[in-house]
């Protein structure tokens, strides 16, 4: 099935460049490893070098690259957790400056790994409230 047909809903909250992106990756991973879950894990791989998750939505990052620990692993490897589409490899201050835009107390106090499961928390809590809609 086309990219646009199962486009995701945080994606049609997102800029263009980030539907594009995601559609671009989902098709040529459906070309390779047919519909279904790895076209999917594929095209959020893709996305998340270029965009992260803010809130209900996906929004340009400062600086291209990987986003997490698995996906700079690359995917012929053991999978571990993902961060959800928060950028794990942005700075304290980047991170602190998301959480602040997200409402998120206490982010002041929080480490950088408390910080990006704060974020990833928020995003999820935004993104079921959007799908209520």
């Amino acid at each position: 099935m086309p990219g646009r047909e199962v486009l995701p809903s945080t994606l049609e909250r997102s800029p263009k460049k980030a539907q594009e992106t995601w559609i671009k990756a989902h098709d040529s991973a459906v070309e390779t490893y047919g519909e279904g879950r790895r076209a999917h894990q594929t095209a959020f791989a893709a996305l998340k070098h270029s965009f992260e998750k803010v809130g209900d939505h996906w929004e340009p990052k400062e600086r291209r690259g990987p986003s997490d620990q698995q996906a700079a692993r690359g995917a012929n490897r053991k999978p571990t957790r993902t961060a959800g589409g928060v950028d794990t490899s942005a700075s304290k201050q980047h991170l602190y400056d998301v959480a602040q835009k997200l409402d998120i107390r206490g982010r002041s106090q929080m480490s950088k790994s408390e910080l990006v499961k704060a974020i990833e928390r928020a995003n999820q809590r935004q993104t079921a409230k959007a799908r209520q809609k």
